[in-house]
């Protein structure tokens, strides 16, 4: 209680917390602004369809329920997601990018405009996708064929849906971005937390119709446990000491300091999940173009029995896979050993015991490989285990209630909420208050 006023007692940084909180209200309320042109008794069905798990209940996770409401954020922030992940791979293969990236500042906001206009681009392209998928049935996300989403299909309403989708995939990364800058916290972080955060309510309101309150408190107690997990690990790095010559300036004298250079045991993130759920879904989507007889039956009836059900042990083994493998291929993106070697030599410093250059490149890929891991094995039972322990308590073969209480919404919220009492942690100490973490 101590801590919270102290929040109080300071004025710049309450404004920013309501700040957050008045943005994170009117995501909210966009979530639920259903968009002109849609067929509601549809979209009934899809959220129906939504609770029986597959490719929708993934999808919905990101979006706060917007997507299988067909709101106006119901995109959700996904295109910016996948818009920053693409930049950041392009980085490494185009040199204009890594010209940018080594410019500073001004090479970021560079970065940053190119990374909105790909982010409206893939807004424009994936909710066109959708008007067409659901126009009749749901193209593999939905198993019912008699769906029809769009009534009275025609190009107008086409691009009044696609104009309206696009435009709030627009206003909600405005609004990312605004929270950085004037509230507390990371925008885009925030309000993919606000959406995960929103699904709980309702989930435990199947697993307590599913399985009474026995099962609600060991859905609780699991998720509890997890999160200890989550945070033990989360906090996990491993410190690399770094050496800084002296360098002696008029009468002053610069460097000559010990610091480190920290890796997370779990440097990927979420990443990892998204990218196997991501390719693990391609195959129930690519099944719907299929021969409906002969050997398209039976690839489509694999697809179905493997596919659809996470708890089958095919799936387990190809997303356990997957993950392990995402998690190695995003660190080897977000972490440089060769650009991180050549920013130390730059700096004058050095790693004890190794040379500048391709000496510390060396030691730096081989401890990054060493810890990448551990923690890609961490992730992959975080996402695999879940599912089973939810099966075993409610039926949910499906894995409805495991996408909202499993490892890609535990990481998600833990990893945001961690940053941003750090964030207001540090403006407390800066002021001499008493912090969250137990800072004097």
């Amino acid at each position: 209680m101590s801590s919270i006023r102290n929040v109080l007692k300071v004025p710049d940084l309450r404004n920013k917390i309501l700040f957050t909180i008045a943005m994170l209200m009117i995501y909210r309320l966009g979530s639920y602004l259903p968009v002109p042109g849609i067929d509601q008794d549809a979209v009934n069905a899809i959220k129906e369809q939504a609770r029986q798990g597959g490719v929708l209940s993934f999808l919905q996770l990101f979006s706060g329920k917007a997507l299988t409401q067909f709101a106006l954020f119901a995109l959700g922030i996904m295109p910016y997601i996948t818009s920053s992940i693409i930049m950041q791979i392009l980085t490494v293969v185009i040199p204009k990018l890594q010209q940018w990236q080594e410019q500073g500042a001004v090479g970021q906001r560079k970065i940053t405009q190119w990374t909105r206009y790909l982010t409206i681009a893939i807004a424009i392209l994936q909710s066109t996708g959708l008007v067409f998928l659901f126009k009749n049935g749901g193209g593999g996300l939905s198993t019912n064929d008699s769906i029809n989403l769009v009534p009275n299909f025609g190009l107008f309403r086409v691009m009044l849906i696609v104009g309206t989708l696009t435009a709030g995939t627009a206003l909600l990364m405005w609004m990312g971005e605004a929270i950085t800058q004037r509230g507390i916290g990371n925008g885009m972080s925030l309000i993919i937390f606000s959406s995960v955060v929103s699904a709980l309510p309702a989930t435990g309101t199947q697993v307590q119709a599913s399985a009474g309150w026995g099962g609600v408190v060991l859905v609780i107690a699991m998720a509890i446990l997890m999160l200890v997990f989550v945070v033990f690990i989360e906090q996990g790095q491993r410190r690399i000491p770094v050496e800084f010559a002296k360098r002696v300036v008029g009468r002053r004298q610069y460097g000559g300091q010990r610091s480190y250079i920290p890796l997370k045991v779990n440097q990927a993130g979420v990443i990892p999940i998204i990218f196997a759920s991501a390719v693990l879904n391609l195959p129930v989507l690519l099944s719907q173009v299929l021969p409906a007889d002969g050997w398209g039956k039976s690839v489509s009836n694999f697809i179905d029995d493997v596919f659809r059900r996470s708890t089958h042990p095919l799936y387990m083994v190809f997303y356990g896979l997957l993950i392990v493998g995402f998690a190695y291929f995003y660190t080897a993106i977000a972490f440089d050993p060769v650009q991180q070697a050549d920013n130390l030599r730059k700096q004058s410093g050095h790693i004890p015991g190794y040379r500048p250059g391709p000496q510390t490149e060396k030691y730096l890929a081989k401890v990054l490989s060493r810890i990448t891991l551990p923690g890609a094995l961490f992730i992959a039972v975080l996402a695999i285990a879940p599912a089973i322990l939810v099966s075993q308590i409610v039926n949910d073969d499906n894995g409805s209630i495991a996408y909202n209480f499993g490892g890609t919404s535990l990481l998600i919220a833990v990893g945001v909420a961690l940053e941003t009492m750090k964030q207001i942690d540090g403006q407390l100490m800066m002021r001499n208050y008493e912090g969250f973490l137990g800072g004097k």
